[in-house]
């Protein structure tokens, strides 16, 4: 039995001055929610622990469950060990580098969760902090879809077209209504303690990257729905470190290389065909 209602997951990677911010606005939301008769506690999982967000957490976070490691051990590996100890009957999982302006706007997903047996995973719309949209719902990758997204043959008609569905660009509903889609991006998850139970964790096998479209596809594959809530809107500051143009620089560049090494492990267990779940 849950011995609380929500479990806020916080994965961390040496941006302390970041995490900090972020925690402040979780801390508001824990706050608001208790007050309202809730019950909620806040987990940091953090990968190759530095001093000085050790210092931060002691000092300005001292009711937060912290789970340091010394070693980057990976985002999937990271988050499970969170998952792994998460008393809530609803898990909410993010990145560090994400703020919930307004208490609500959580308030709004747990809500609609809640009201929708069916739906296993749920994520919000996500903004740039300048209030622009940042793309956070897709269908499944392809080959092709790494192969023109890495590339410079991105600017080919045929190679925009195929990018522009993958992410959903056509839809004009997409914020606008909650909508099926074949996987969220894994900086902001909602679910319940009873979904990962029966789905599973993250795949440890992926270090970084495609494992949010491996657990979103599993939780299709065991009936539950994954969607799109635009109705919630929350900020992520979202880098591009693993993009280039030049084909010999994303070659050499560390984060392609481990995409790539994790799209190479994604397909080889589900497959290289074409499939649909979402719109």
């Amino acid at each position: 039995m849950s011995k609380v209602d929500v479990s806020i997951v916080v994965n961390h990677y040496k941006s302390p001055k970041v995490l900090k911010m972020a925690l402040g606005y979780v801390r508001d939301w824990k706050r608001d929610f208790e007050k309202a008769g809730g019950s909620a506690e806040i987990i940091v999982t953090d990968s190759e622990t530095i001093p000085e967000t050790v210092e931060i957490m002691n000092q300005l976070f001292p009711d937060v469950i912290f789970l340091k490691e010394p070693k980057n051990i990976g985002f999937g590996k990271s988050v499970n060990r969170a998952w792994d100890i998460a008393s809530g009957k609803y898990i909410f999982t993010m990145n560090a580098d994400f703020v919930i302006p307004r208490p609500k706007e959580l308030n709004k997903l747990l809500n609609y969760l809640e009201n929708n047996p069916e739906v296993g995973l749920v994520g919000p719309r996500l903004q740039n902090f300048d209030g622009t949209h940042q793309p956070s719902a897709f269908r499944y990758y392809t080959p092709m879809t790494i192969f023109y997204r890495r590339t410079f043959l991105k600017k080919l008609p045929q190679a925009k077209n195929h990018i522009d569905a993958f992410m959903l660009k056509h839809h004009d509903n997409l914020t606008k209504e909650p909508t099926e889609i074949d996987w969220l991006m894994g900086s902001a998850l909602l679910t319940k303690r009873e979904y990962l139970d029966k789905v599973g964790f993250f795949d440890e096998r992926y270090f970084m990257y495609m494992e949010d479209v491996d657990l979103c596809r599993r939780f299709w594959e065991n009936g539950y729905k994954v969607m799109y809530y635009p109705d919630s809107v929350m900020h992520h500051f979202h880098g591009a470190a693993s993009r280039s143009r030049n084909i010999f620089k994303a070659a050499f560049n560390k984060y392609t290389r481990i995409h790539l090494v994790s799209a190479y492990k994604y397909f080889r267990k589900h497959g290289t065909s074409k499939k649909r779940y979402g719109v």
